[in-house]
């Protein structure tokens, strides 16, 4: 009981010194120069051809407190601020009764924050909850008081705040859910509006409706509460059946939003971008963003992903400059706005394989490098084993080539090679390509056991695409303030780290993954959508017990595509085929039109005419015969060794 009473104490204490405090700053807001608070949250963003398709702010939609519906202008004040009109920015009282039950309660249970400190928030462009922003949040809030009317003040709050969905400002809203302008919202329909920008993901209509009900209730409740409609009009306002539109004319919300949500959250790590809208007047952001590659992805994710149970991921980038032309963080961004391509990481399969035999191949394997394809149980010195299957317990059991490994997806020739070479040397290469996801050097991650993000593998996998060359991925390629200085701009150089005959090797080593010439004990993995491909392409595909992966690339784009759940459930083996469907698809429709084009072949590399299953040269005898690529003078003979065998 003391304790209580003591903590009583000190929140009375800093009550009485807020409200000091907060006077003093009153007057001397009151000299200060006025902020221009229409810049509240404005940001527009444009994509690779500089055309807008995004606007955080909404000025073109702007509509004056004259022309909005009463309707909307009193469940707003009902619900979010009822002394509106009749505090300078703070409603002690409020502070007080919140203060109170959220200390007797343990919880947070009420908040206190008046529509001016609400709008005073969206000044910033992020929510750290540190004592100088908070400080800031005080001031402005007191020098938007001195400096606007209440009309002023509420005009702008309104036109600005976040409705979801990307709308901001209630104009933008209005036509979005329901088609009109807010002149023109009935009861139902405002009372439904105002609900959603406490928690957009949440409260949005099209996102959980019975849970927008509720709270839409909650609000017209606060109507009665505060005297502007009656019980009656309540009822028939709840009881109202809404049509929600929830489209916008221009673009297709369902995806695109979570290519913003990265944009956002890239925007966060700039540095040197002023963290107030104050200092710049609002931001003019400039992307990478593609609305053709963000199209066919989405029609291809939505054409091909059968299961609506699964989710997904996909990203597609220029290699040679890292810049993110198309993101896809969910399947449905209004069913569930978190972002997988930004946030998460899951184990990568046999995705992994590539980086491992880049590494080999830097360290002496060729196209025709030979391990024996058979069931085997690997012992080491801790009386330890690791017994690793092949897809379908499927084995050669004879001497296989790294081109058949490749295609094959041969889990016992990935093991064997990672211990060849090391565990620590794998990890190192990952690093040396941009992979920073922690990394076990175990047997196990020639399988692709470590967990990574779609952007970082992408990243990795565009030095294979541009032959050799480390890129940033990125969205943003340049920032200017509402003056049109520029603030930021990417650093697209690209450095080289990887040698470009042997990434010129790798990348046709990945076309066998779907070529019919290696159709012997087994198929190659990617076979099955060859039919779709009509140029060439450098793909993998990596699969575990929960994880689907296809990445593929040409000399101009990289996509890479994730399916699976949330949860890790296992996936089912039919299931397996959706992210290469998605993949074939995606970039047959975004290249169809284009000339095709392919890697030159390096002056040190030459084509040998081989069996790409034995890796020995082919003879008149030999059943199949394909031109695999090699350095100069690493050619392949009849004497060609297993390196299982001499290791033995």
């Amino acid at each position: 009981m003391k304790i209580i009473k003591k903590l009583v104490k000190i929140f009375v204490i800093l009550i009485v010194l807020l409200v000091v405090a907060s006077f003093g700053i009153y007057e001397y807001s009151k000299y200060s120069p006025r902020v221009e608070i229409r810049n509240a949250n404005n940001i527009t963003l444009y994509d690779k051809d500089g055309v807008s398709f995004f606007t955080g702010n909404g000025d073109s939609e702007w509509i004056s407190l004259d022309k909005i519906s009463r309707y909307l202008i009193n469940a707003t004040i009902a619900t979010e601020d009822k002394n509106f009109y009749n505090h300078f920015g703070f409603d002690f009282g409020r502070i007080l009764k919140a203060g109170w039950v959220n200390l007797t309660s343990g919880k947070t249970l009420q908040g206190a924050s008046t529509i001016t400190q609400q709008y005073a928030k969206n000044l910033f462009l992020d929510f750290d909850k540190t004592w100088e922003r908070k400080w800031n949040e005080v001031w402005l809030t007191l020098n938007i008081e001195t400096h606007y009317t209440k009309d002023e003040i509420l005009e702008g709050y309104l036109n600005t705040i976040n409705y979801g969905h990307g709308m901001y400002g209630i104009e933008n809203a209005s036509k979005f859910y329901f088609g009109k302008s807010a002149s023109d919202l009935t009861l139902s329909e405002a009372s439904m509006l105002v609900g959603i920008p406490k928690s957009p993901s949440n409260y949005s209509p099209i996102v959980n409706y019975d849970l927008a009900k509720k709270r839409q209730y909650n609000v017209l409740l606060n109507m009665v509460n505060n005297g502007y409609v009656t019980e009656e009009e309540m009822s028939d306002a709840y009881n109202d059946e809404l049509t929600i539109i929830g489209k916008k004319n221009n673009v297709n919300l369902s995806t695109i939003m979570y290519y913003q949500d990265a944009v956002f959250k890239e925007l966060e790590s700039i540095d040197n971008i002023p963290k107030s809208f104050l200092e710049t007047g609002g931001l003019k952001i400039y992307t990478s963003f593609d609305m053709h590659a963000q199209t066919t992805l989405e029609e291809s994710i939505n054409k091909d992903l059968k299961n609506d149970n699964l989710q997904v991921n996909a990203v597609m980038m220029n290699p040679n400059n890292g810049e993110i032309l198309a993101l896809v963080g969910g399947r449905d961004y209004e069913t569930s706005q978190y972002n997988r391509a930004i946030s998460s990481y899951r184990q990568i399969g046999s995705v992994m394989k590539p980086i491992l035999y880049y590494l080999a191949l830097e360290n002496g394997f060729n196209s025709s490098t030979c391990f024996t394809s058979e069931e085997t149980t690997f012992t080491f010195s801790n009386n330890q084993s690791y017994s690793p299957r092949n897809a379908n317990e499927v084995y050669g059991n004879r001497p296989i080539s790294l081109a058949a490994a490749i295609a094959y997806s041969d889990n016992i020739y990935a093991v064997k090679t990672l211990l060849f070479l090391g565990e620590d040397n794998l990890v190192s290469m990952a690093k040396r390509l941009g992979i920073n996801s922690k990394m076990k050097d175990v047997p196990s991650l020639a399988l692709g056991t470590s967990e990574m993000n779609i952007l970082e593998l992408t990243g990795a996998y565009s030095t294979f695409a541009n032959m050799g060359y480390k890129v940033t991925p990125h969205l943003i390629t340049r920032i200017e303030d509402s003056e049109g200085k520029v603030l930021y701009e990417a650093d697209e150089d690209k450095e080289l780290i990887l040698n470009s005959s042997l990434v010129f090797i790798l990348n046709n080593l990945l076309t066998n993954t779907y070529d019919k010439t290696f159709i012997d004990y087994n198929y190659p993995t990617i076979y099955g959508i060859a039919s779709k491909l009509s140029r060439k392409y450098s793909i993998k595909s990596g699969t575990t017990a929960t994880d689907s992966w296809t990445v593929g690339y040409t000399p101009d784009v990289i996509t890479s595509i994730w399916v699976g759940y949330d949860d890790s459930t296992n996936i089912e083996t039919k299931d397996y085929m959706y992210t290469k469907n998605i993949f074939a698809d995606t970039m047959e429709a975004y290249l169809k039109g284009s000339e095709e084009s392919w890697y030159p072949m390096p002056s040190n590399v030459v084509g040998v005419l081989v069996d790409p299953i034995s890796g020995l040269p082919a003879t008149e005898n030999s059943e199949k015969k394909k031109i695999l690529y090699y350095l100069k003078g690493t050619e392949p003979s009849n004497n060609q060794i297993v390196f299982d065998e001499i290791t033995e």
